[in-house]
């Protein structure tokens, strides 16, 4: 695993110790970034199932400002933070071990808006409807969010302000792409 494009192209990641934390290949992130636009200009990144932390380090080498990396899970969040530590980036990344409902509900809370989420849920969870529904209000206006998931999982084309702008399949993984659109006036 490694970082595949910015300023901080093919350093290395971590890799996860057990098999309970399944990391976006390198391929599908590289197109993924590939879609979304090779420098990303600003914003803060959410990602969620964070796991290595690769998706929102990622954002990072490619121009994000700052990164919230979520998991429930000790071993995945201390990968997020010494993957964030071996690269340099730990001042623009905070890390919170949280189940993704907790987080979500304490960012809302706070007012966090993000120009980028990813979600990568385990695929036995079937969480990708959840996920729409709920990171959509996480969304500044313009936002994107990206969620992976089994092919067998249906997600929704809308979602209050969110439309479903992209879909890419690599075998049984399929990456969604939302955007969140200003209501009508």
């Amino acid at each position: 695993m490694r970082i595949v494009g910015g300023t901080r192209r093919g350093r290395r990641l971590l890799p996860p110790r057990s098999s309970a934390t399944r990391p976006t290949a390198d391929r599908v992130r590289e197109t993924l970034f590939n879609v979304l636009g090779q420098q990303l200009g600003g914003g803060d990144v959410l990602d969620l199932y964070a796991g290595t932390g690769a998706l929102g380090l990622e954002a990072l080498s490619r121009g994000a400002e700052r990164a919230v990396l979520v998991d429930a899970a000790a071993e995945a969040a201390d990968l997020c933070r010494r993957n964030a530590e071996a690269l340099g980036l730990e001042g623009q990344v905070s890390v919170l071990r949280l189940r993704a409902e907790k987080a979500v509900e304490r960012l809302f809370r706070e007012g966090r808006r993000f120009s980028l989420a990813f979600a990568d849920p385990p695929y036995a969870a079937r969480a990708g409807d959840w996920v729409v529904r709920a990171v959509g209000p996480l969304l500044a206006e313009g936002g994107t969010l990206v969620v992976e998931h089994d092919r067998r999982e249906v997600l929704p084309k809308t979602a209050g302000a969110l439309f479903r702008v992209d879909e890419r399949r690599f075998g049984d993984t399929v990456l969604s792409l939302y955007r969140s659109v200003p209501p009508n006036p």
